[in-house]
C-alpha cells in the first residue's frame, strides 16, 4: 500500500485495499491476456478491473512476467 500524496511504501502486505488507496499488486490472469508495460506501449498498459458491472480497480502495468 502506497501513500499517495508522495508514493512511499505506507503498508507491507495489507489484508485488503479501499477506495482511494494506492498499491502495487501483482495480477495473474486465469485466461491468455494482451497486456504490455506503460513504458513501452501505453495503449496496452493501462487496464481495469470490472466485477459485477462496477469498476472496482484501475491502473497502470508497470512490469509483465510471462509464464
Amino acid at each position: 500500500k502506497l501513500d499517495p500524496a508522495s508514493g512511499e511504501v505506507a503498508e507491507q502486505d495489507p489484508d485488503f485495499i479501499q477506495s482511494g488507496d494506492a498499491a502495487v499488486v501483482t495480477v495473474r490472469p486465469q485466461k491468455p491476456l494482451s497486456i504490455e508495460p506503460s513504458s513501452s506501449i501505453p495503449e496496452l498498459g493501462s487496464f481495469a478491473v470490472r466485477d459485477m458491472g462496477q469498476t472496482i480497480a484501475a491502473g497502470k502495468v508497470l512490469e509483465v512476467n510471462e509464464r
